[in-house]
């Protein structure tokens, strides 16, 4: 129980992160292009997460059974995301993307329950819901729920999300047999490895940039921190707490991400953020509950039965 409530605390370290890595990398892009910053960044996270496990396991070992699967599964969930993800944000709203993005949690509730990785109970089944709307109301409150885009668009980004709800999955299954930190270095090799050619070519078609200091810490925190050691807490979650929970956490980073933006950025923050977090952090609560309704009156309910 211990080591749960760790990672649950990491999992909340994690979503501060990213939520920060909104801000960071909104600086960032504006000097380089978004396929070069992800290769780079998945480059140095790659790094980061060999040197953290020859730290802690005293080697650089290779999952001669599984890992080709954990290439794989990081080249579908790390590579192919990014290109989805972007691809369909060209091609709608900002706020329609980031609430197709964050149906995941959902979609990964409903996989995992699927083929029988984690129990769809109705606690964890009606948080993710409840935070996917919270969600639904942060971003399309702070967008004035403008509806636009192209349908490859919408489906694009759908897509993306499936990927997540994927590799969130298809983690579970693989930490069933490859510790925590050798999947999140191999799978995150993965990415880097799909990226790595798509960054080049968009380095040598695009005029050359002057890369400031504040560029290069936004792609270590972006890189080493958002993408590295993070991903191995995310992993390390999935192991104690299923896939379904620990992308439910995922909700809370539109809300993070709004109130980052507004005391680092001066972006807005209305009553429709602070409504959806709240209904956000509702959703993630309800996740943990053994019950949807309090303990004692589920007993009076199934004794009335």
């Amino acid at each position: 129980m211990r080591a749960r409530h760790l990672a649950e605390l990491g999992l909340l370290a994690v979503m501060l992160v990213w939520s920060g890595n909104f801000v960071v990398v909104k600086s960032a892009l504006g000097v380089l292009g978004p396929l070069t910053f992800a290769s780079v960044r998945f480059v140095l996270a790659a790094a980061s997460l060999f040197v953290f496990m020859r730290w802690r396991q005293g080697s650089i070992r290779w999952p001669a059974q599984h890992g080709w699967a954990l290439l794989l599964l990081g080249a579908v969930g790390f590579g192919l995301y990014q290109v989805l993800w972007t691809t369909g944000l060209k091609q709608v709203t900002a706020g329609n993307s980031a609430l197709l993005i964050a149906s995941s949690p959902v979609l990964t509730a409903l996989l995992a329950g699927a083929v029988g990785l984690d129990r769809l109970t109705r606690p964890k089944l009606a948080g993710a819901l409840l935070s996917f709307c919270g969600v639904a109301v942060v971003v399309l409150g702070g967008h004035d729920a403008v509806i636009g885009g192209s349908a490859a668009g919408f489906l694009l980004t759908i897509g993306a999300a499936c990927i997540w709800a994927v590799y969130a999955t298809g983690g579970a299954r693989l930490l069933r047999h490859v510790d925590a930190i050798q999947a999140s270095a191999y799978t995150v090799l993965g990415g880097a490895l799909f990226l790595a050619p798509l960054g080049a070519w968009e380095i040598a078609t695009q005029p050359p940039v002057a890369v400031t200091p504040a560029v290069i810490g936004a792609l270590v925190y972006s890189g080493a921190l958002a993408a590295g050691i993070a991903n191995f807490a995310v992993l390390h979650g999935i192991r104690l707490l299923g896939p379904t929970r620990v992308t439910a956490f995922q909700s809370l980073v539109p809300a993070g991400a709004v109130v980052l933006g507004g005391i680092f950025l001066s972006e807005p923050v209305g009553a429709y953020q602070l409504v959806g977090g709240v209904v956000i952090v509702l959703g993630v609560w309800l996740t943990r509950r053994p019950t949807v309704l309090p303990v004692a009156m589920s007993a009076r309910l199934r004794a009335f039965r």
